[in-house]
């Protein structure tokens, strides 16, 4: 890992994701840490982020993170979270955007040790969705409330081949239960071909999701000892594949807790700016999950556990460093590290989930096919309520991904702040539509009241009586999927 040259513009994994780059980086913060007047110095830089222009990505560099990230100065960390909260309301407002996953299948060839579909799991019952199968949970997930889905099945060719996740794309798309249809499937598949990531753009993918796990290339080679998956560089350069394939929004993540946390931060950060250096779009979404209890899985086997005020300091300095991109946290953490991290930068969240295979249509949660825990059990119902409870506006736009505004066209209004122009009276109108079709009778009181507040603070006086008068078709009758 020492004999390659540190090269964001590189397509070589090694190159982008340099191995001494990160060790030099690490060095660097630690030599700096308690140096309160550069940690200002880079803090003050970030404030950049609050007055978005067209022309930048991440202000701060991985290495200036790394420094803030290092620092425990408890004046520093509470600034940089006051940052962290002000740059997400700059960007996204205070929307917050429900999506759900849906699992197609657990068949999988790769050895993964953290995740407990891996191949030689023998106590795990395999199952795969048939197309009747997926029809039956997508309208569970649409009589839910829910718009957004994340597709994802293990990695086997025979069983889950690219064919199996078009035609499923095909079905979840062609689903219309009563004023239900989910508008925007984001695709979580192992890492692929450029001509098959090309099919999922024809078959009008939203993002493409793939995790890192970890960058830690030697580490990454012990926790993948068998099948496709085990190929780093492969698995690492699959964004620049999928960008080549038309892919424009793909999704970034790492696996907290299996390797050091400093060093995947990093990682994850000169990611996102080698997709900048490269393509001119950095990660349109960036995802923070942790190692969580699954079937044959024990978080303590992994001794890089990190406490939840860590993991609430990453989520604010990814958001400080990467001011654009959606922050994405799911149902593995419970409610109250939810409710922090909504504060400090997460943009989009999962509700009502079930990570097994089959599960929304069963009454009592399965726990047999779980890829991991599910930590906040609410419905979706209930995650609505509590969002608005907490001032945040719930969101199921899928408007700018229908309108063409993804990659480049998505950041150039992400990052001028024009982006706020659609998204908020996109979530009003899309929140009205859940009011009026699956809310409980308190939640759609409270919701309209939440409404009717947000409504005037649409500075365009032409958009506020357009938005004004499509909720009121909203309520009127069965008008839907009004968008900006």
């Amino acid at each position: 890992m020492t004999n390659y040259k540190y090269d964001p513009k590189s397509l070589c994994a090694d190159e982008f994701i340099n191995h001494q780059e990160i060790l030099d980086t690490l060095e660097y913060a630690q030599a700096h840490k308690d140096d309160v007047a550069l940690c200002r110095a880079i803090l003050d830089k970030a404030r950049g982020n609050l007055h978005p222009k067209n022309d930048h990505g991440a202000i701060i560099t991985h290495r200036e993170a790394a420094v803030l990230l290092a620092c425990e100065d408890a004046a520093i960390v509470n600034e940089m979270k006051e940052l962290a909260r002000q740059i997400k309301l700059a960007y996204y407002g205070n929307r917050i955007v429900l999506f759900a996953p849906l699992y197609l299948s657990n068949y999988c060839v790769n050895g993964c040790l953290y995740c407990p579909y891996h191949a030689k799991n023998k106590t795990i019952p395999r199952r795969k969705l048939t197309q009747d199968e997926i029809r039956a949970e997508v309208i569970a997930l649409q009589d839910m409330g829910h718009k957004r889905l994340a597709i994802e099945a293990g990695e086997h060719p025979k069983e889950n081949p690219i064919d199996y996740i078009l035609e499923s794309m095909r079905t979840i798309y062609s689903i219309k239960h009563k004023n239900g249809a989910i508008r925007r499937v984001n695709v979580n598949i192992a890492a692929t071909t450029v001509d098959e990531y090309r099919m999922l753009k024809e078959a009008e993918i939203g993002t493409y999701i793939l995790f890192q796990e970890t960058y830690h290339k030697e580490n990454y080679l012990k926790l993948h000892p068998t099948g496709p998956k085990h190929d780093y560089n492969w698995h690492t350069e699959a964004h620049d594949r999928a960008m080549e394939g038309g892919i424009d929004d793909v999704g970034l993540g790492v696996l907290f807790g299996l390797d050091n946390y400093a060093y995947e931060l990093v990682g994850l950060l000169m990611h996102a700016e080698h997709l900048e250096a490269v393509h001119g779009v950095g990660p349109h979404t960036i995802s923070v999950p942790r190692v969580k209890p699954a079937d044959d899985i024990d978080p303590t086997d992994f001794d890089n556990s990190l406490t939840d005020e860590l993991f609430e300091k990453i989520i604010a300095l990814i958001r400080v460093a990467v001011p654009y991109t959606g922050m994405i946290i799911s149902t593995r953490e419970n409610e109250r590290v939810r409710a922090a991290a909504l504060q400090y930068g997460i943009s989009q969240i999962s509700g009502g989930s079930r990570t097994s295979v089959g599960g929304y249509t069963e009454e009592e949660r399965p726990r047999d096919t779980e890829q991991f825990n599910v930590s906040d059990q609410r419905t979706l119902d209930e995650v609505i309520a509590w969002l608005m409870e907490n001032d945040h506006i719930p969101s199921f736009c899928t408007a700018c991904y229908r309108a063409g505004r993804t990659g480049d066209r998505f950041m150039a209004f992400c990052k001028s702040g024009q982006i706020l122009n659609y998204c908020h009276p996109n979530a009003l109108m899309t929140l009205a539509e859940y009011l009026m079709d699956y809310a409980s009778p308190v939640t759609r009181d409270r919701g309209f009241r939440l409404i009717k507040r947000e409504l005037e603070k649409i500075p365009n006086a032409r958009t506020h009586d357009l938005c004004k008068a499509n909720i009121k078709a909203i309520m009127s009758g069965n008008d839907r999927d009004f968008r900006f």
